[in-house]
């Protein structure tokens, strides 16, 4: 990943310390020099795609058509390709491949509020979700140079999109420690700069023989196993430093034209209506039309590369947010403006992963931070509601085709076993361990009381 430059300029002290700490979002070189990497891990991968602002249940995943006039859900309703399973009109591809989902009916976040909740809170030990996958795996994946956890933004992908104010520290560590924060490409910090050396290739190769020639005298030493153990992570050190695999995964014009072109969701940017009502808030519903799909195709070619958990933040505080209110869409503008292109984009992504034989080792999850109100309010919209919210999953070993518990008639509690975030964070870490195995590994001791929880039955 970093770029050698022949040039007589010497490369001082802290240019060295730079290249160290290499930047990755807290992580280090010497962060790799860690303990190795048993067999608990499963080698699958994570996308979380995080709807903020709170998705309505009623109009996605969980609609009630029969329920009495000021409840029932706002939009047409489709069928699926489960039987007996309808789904809000405005995501008829997923519609068509709900046989390939799971879908749970009885979630709910707890969560009422705008922030980043299940992704950093109290059940995440307020760090992002990415990084306690990271804890488990290590930031760097080994074998790869790839950092195990990274968060995309719109404009990661767009450079015409606004920048949101979304509340809260999407790259919080908390109790896990600053060297598991995300990679965030395309943040405007110091990144780029960072992995850039003025040393000439050479010069690099000569300090790689000298360090070899030091190691050679170290194979006599009273330690040989860990002696051998540090030459495998200064083995992959290196590797990260040459390797150019980062910046190809963010690449997308080594990506072929027709899947881009399948993934764009451009299209789906209404011209009109809404846009004159919402002047406040239409670039960030025009920036998530714009930017999903494509947000997806990165994270797809993230985690082929090795990374093991990503999250897609749209970066807005109110993109799901349908109060009706002028500041924020009605329910059926929003998901005009909103569904259409997350219906397109989660159904090419799929498509997608099939088509690649990845569907096994990459677990797609989509939800937001609450759901919506059962009533519906004076303006057409749905209010914040924290009793029950969607949950869709997809791949990474999850039973597909599945409709796990049921709401209640106003669709605003769960009728059967509710599920929360400490569920979720268990199916989750599941996916990418295994917890019989962890629990003898004291480092992740902070994990393994996270795998306490049951996971949501019927998925795994």
């Amino acid at each position: 990943m970093l770029t050698f430059h022949d040039s007589s300029r010497r490369v001082d002290r802290r240019g060295f310390l730079t290249l160290g700490s290499l930047g990755l979002g807290g992580l280090s070189l010497s962060s790799l020099l860690a303990d190795e990497r048993p067999s608990y891990l499963a080698g699958k991968s994570v996308v979380f795609l995080f709807q903020q602002g709170g998705p309505s249940q009623f109009e996605t995943f969980d609609p009630k058509p029969d329920a009495p006039d000021g409840i029932r859900t706002l939009t047409g309703t489709i069928p699926t390709s489960l039987p007996g399973v309808r789904f809000g009109d405005s995501l008829p591809r997923l519609s068509e491949i709900a046989h390939k989902l799971a879908i749970v009916r009885s979630f709910q976040t707890n969560n009422a509020g705008h922030n980043i909740q299940p992704i950093v809170g109290p059940d995440t030990l307020q760090a992002n979700m990415g990084s306690l996958v990271s804890r488990v795996l290590g930031p760097v994946r080994e074998g790869t140079g790839m950092p195990t956890n990274a968060v995309l933004f719109p404009h990661a992908v767009c450079t015409d999109v606004t920048r949101g104010s979304a509340r809260g520290d999407i790259s919080a560590t908390g109790a896990i420690g600053a060297s598991f924060a995300p990679f965030i490409p395309g943040a405007g910090g110091n990144l780029q700069n960072d992995m850039r050396m003025t040393l000439p290739r050479d010069r690099f190769d000569d300090r790689q023989r000298l360090l070899s020639e030091f190691n050679r005298l170290g194979q006599h030493v009273e330690h040989r196993d860990q002696a051998m153990v540090i030459d495998r992570f200064q083995e992959q050190a290196q590797q990260l430093l040459v390797s150019n695999r980062v910046a190809q995964a963010l690449d997308l014009s080594l990506e072929d034209p027709r899947v881009v072109a399948r993934y764009d969701t451009r299209r789906f940017v209404p011209a009109h209506g809404w846009q004159r009502a919402n002047r406040g808030r239409k670039g960030y519903y025009s920036g998530q039309a714009k930017s999903i799909g494509k947000l997806l195709l990165l994270s797809r070619r993230l985690c082929e590369a090795g990374c093991g958990f990503v999250t897609i933040h749209a970066d807005y505080e109110g993109v799901w947010d349908f109060h009706g209110d002028g500041e924020n869409l009605n329910v059926v503008d929003g998901m005009q403006a909103i569904g259409r292109s997350f219906d397109h984009a989660v159904a090419e992504f799929i498509a997608d992963l099939e088509a690649r034989g990845l569907s096994d080792k990459i677990l797609l999850v989509c939800c937001g931070e609450m759901g919506r109100t059962p009533r519906i309010n004076r303006n057409g919209g749905r209010d914040h509601w924290p009793k029950l919210a969607p949950l869709v999953l997809h791949g990474g070993g999850v039973r597909a085709g599945c409709v796990i518990g049921q709401s209640t008639r106003d669709g605003g509690e769960p009728a059967t076993e509710p599920y929360n975030p400490q569920n979720l964070i268990s199916t989750i870490l599941r996916t990418v361990c295994d917890p019989a195995q962890v629990r003898l590994v004291p480092r992740l001791a902070q994990i393994s009381r996270l795998l306490e929880h049951d996971p949501i039955p019927g998925l795994l």
